[in-house]
């Protein structure tokens, strides 16, 4: 039995020898070279790597130039949080798909230990710091890893067997948890100057009840839609084989207040994507956007809401281009250099290439969404098929749409109002968002009969409306000795293609705006 003074003895030589090796380990660092340093530590390794029975895989968070997470990471983290949580000593918690509920996984520097077909292996979680300078314009993540540890007379077992296992499983855990997120993009200077290390993208839980059940569209056009969007889904081989990449546009269009929001909230539920509200105007320019688009996953949908307002990507691309090189010119002719006025400098090129050229071949199942209330000012460049894959028009409100709203709002499927309200759907212009709104109780006393009277009272005032307007449209066009058959179209919803907004007088094109 060891008496207390060979014990004293014993911890003496044990912290003797311990400083000595960190006395020598500071005279190394401080006076041989890092390259011979490395070299060293290469050797070393290789040397405990003969000599030792185990094999280490080690699985990296990012790969190449960090430019996309891996899959297998996100599988093997998925796996590990569900067999690790109950060993592992130190663990992080983030809520799941259930906002009532926490899902537990390896912290870093932890090390679990798991079994398959009778044989032990052991996972590590680690992370190394990256040093890249603090303003660094995009801040490069850390690199995280996981690294896999097993004797080597088990090799072709857990290379062919055990891993395939641990990625399936770890992507089924990962569609049980999945919890829809709602991101959007930083801004540039928010990046660039922030004091922490912010990405490109932001994002908060989505929770968005919309349902094309509950969505105010005809009944046919909805399973046309759900239609789509399934094929699409599945047709992973198909896009494969005739090599095409796996994305499709939709371009939503129509008077405001029609939904289109809501079109791309029911999308989202109905598919179990993602959404990536994309701010154009933050984008500082053509680089910025195709780092954004690399910054998105599979399964999501990018939405660019109003891409009529966002920049001026809308017609006349001559003419656009033109303004800012005279501007330039103007300045340089008086003597002065033309100033960098910021803002984004994303072009319709950009933008283009952003949607089906070859950096959007970067990820697949991808929907690549635009809205806007003025689908005639969009240029063709931008609509045109293999880009904008399907036009859908969300347009007043139908009577079938009514129906829908009416059962939402107020859980009726019939009424004796029924009958006039579609007489007047059928002579006036109401958006679904009115009709919603004069739907909705105000007052716990407000019953449906008295909601159906406030949107028959609403029905009648926009027939008025409408009225008034064609009267005054045909006054102008009577004035001007020419026929107002293509206003009148629009004003009675006609097919858009009779109605072409530059070849009208400026009074009607007044007129027209004003509806």
């Amino acid at each position: 039995m060891a008496t207390p003074r060979t014990m004293l003895e014993l911890w003496t030589t044990l912290g003797s020898t311990i400083a000595s090796f960190m006395f020598v380990w500071a005279i190394i660092r401080q006076y041989v070279p890092v390259e011979l340093r490395r070299y060293l530590e290469s050797y070393t390794h290789r040397l405990l790597d003969y000599f030792s029975p185990y094999i280490r895989i080690t699985i990296h968070e990012f790969t190449g130039t960090h430019l996309k997470r891996s899959e297998a990471y996100s599988s093997v983290e998925a796996y590990l949080s569900t067999n690790s949580s109950k060993i592992a000593k130190r663990l992080k918690a983030e809520v799941g798909k259930d906002s009532s509920k926490l899902l537990l996984s390896m912290d870093e520097h932890e090390r679990v230990t798991d079994e398959f077909n009778g044989v032990q292996v052991w996972w590590l979680s680690s992370k190394v710091v990256s040093l890249s300078r603090p303003m660094s314009y995009y801040p490069e993540p850390e690199k995280r890893y996981y690294r896999l540890k097993f004797h080597k007379k088990h090799r072709e077992m857990i290379t062919e067997t055990y891993l395939e296992h641990v990625l399936n499983k770890g992507k089924e855990i990962k569609r049980q948890n999945k919890q829809r997120r709602l991101y959007t993009n930083n801004s540039s200077s928010s990046i660039k100057y922030s004091s922490r290390r912010q990405t490109l993208w932001s994002h908060i839980v989505f929770e968005h009840p919309a349902t094309f059940e509950t969505l105010a569209m005809e009944p046919d056009k909805k399973q046309e839609i759900t239609e789509d969007l399934l094929k699409f889904s599945q047709s992973k081989d198909y896009y494969a084989r005739i090599g095409k990449s796996w994305k499709r546009g939709y371009l939503l269009h129509g008077p405001p207040g029609t939904g289109k929001s809501t079109m791309i909230a029911a999308m989202a539920n109905f598919l179990s994507y993602d959404i990536y509200d994309l701010e154009l105007t933050a984008v500082k320019d053509n680089t910025e956007l195709r780092m954004l688009l690399i910054g998105t996953t599979s399964k999501s949908i990018i939405v660019i809401e109003d891409i009529d307002c966002s920049l001026e990507l809308t017609g006349q691309r001559k003419k656009n281009e033109e303004k800012p090189l005279d501007s330039d010119k103007r300045k340089k002719e008086a003597g002065k250099e033309p100033k960098d006025e910021g803002g984004s400098k994303v072009t319709l090129s950009g933008l283009l290439n952003f949607i089906d050229g070859l950096w959007s071949s970067s990820g697949g199942e991808r929907i690549i969404v635009f809205t806007t209330n003025y689908v005639e000012k969009l240029d063709p460049a931008l609509t045109r098929s293999g880009r904008m894959d399907k036009h859908v028009e969300m347009s007043y409100c139908s009577f079938e749409g009514f129906k829908v709203l009416a059962k939402n709002y107020l859980d009726v499927e019939a009424h004796p109002t029924f009958d006039l309200i579609q007489h007047l759907m059928a002579e006036a212009l109401i958006t679904p968002a009115d009709v919603a709104e004069n739907l909705m109780p105000k007052t716990a006393t407000e019953n449906a009969h008295v909601c159906l009277s406030n949107l028959i009272r609403a029905l009648d005032e926009a027939k008025d409306l409408k009225k008034n307007e064609l009267e005054k449209v045909k006054a102008m066009s009577s004035d001007k000795h020419k026929e107002p058959v293509k206003v009148e179209a629009m004003l009675l919803d006609q097919p858009k293609e009779l109605v072409k907004v530059d070849e009208m007088l400026p009074d009607e094109q007044e007129a027209t705006a004003i509806l």
